[in-house]
């Protein structure tokens, strides 16, 4: 999976929030070399009795794995990247969209995601930028 260029680690980071991303690290890594189904299914459980996460709490929690790790940062981390920022918005009691599909412009590439408010957090590309093939919703509004 690649993401459409390679991300800056952000700064200023509350240590808090980077403690809960090195928690979660190590499990994302993991579910990041299972099927798709696999960790759609994995996620779904871990999803459920979570609120849907704001924003501003979904974009802390990507924050926090990029700057606690060069590889969810980079080009190709997007895959552990999600599925780490997912979980640090699971140990907050909140839940992102978690999405992995496709570009829809030339060049052909997958890619995962996390979503709130229906809107891509962090990736700085328009709205439907990305074709969504799974998705994780809150509260159960899982899509094939």
């Amino acid at each position: 999976m690649s993401t459409p260029g390679a991300l800056a680690r952000p700064a200023g980071v509350p240590l808090g929030h980077r403690l809960a991303a090195r928690a979660v690290l190590l499990p994302a890594l993991m579910l990041a070399r299972l099927s798709p189904h696999r960790i759609r299914a994995l996620l779904t459980v871990l999803s459920r009795g979570a609120t849907p996460a704001g924003r501003d709490r979904a974009q802390a929690a990507r924050d926090a794995v990029c700057a606690v790790s060069l590889y969810c940062a980079g080009p190709r981390g997007c895959l552990p990247r999600s599925v780490a920022a997912a979980l640090v918005c699971r140990l907050w009691g909140v839940w992102p969209t978690w999405c992995a599909g496709v570009r829809v412009v030339p060049p052909f590439a997958a890619h995962a995601w996390i979503e709130a408010g229906g809107r891509p957090v962090g990736e700085g590309v328009p709205d439907d930028y990305f074709s969504r093939l799974l998705t994780v919703a809150p509260l159960g509004r899982n899509a094939p």
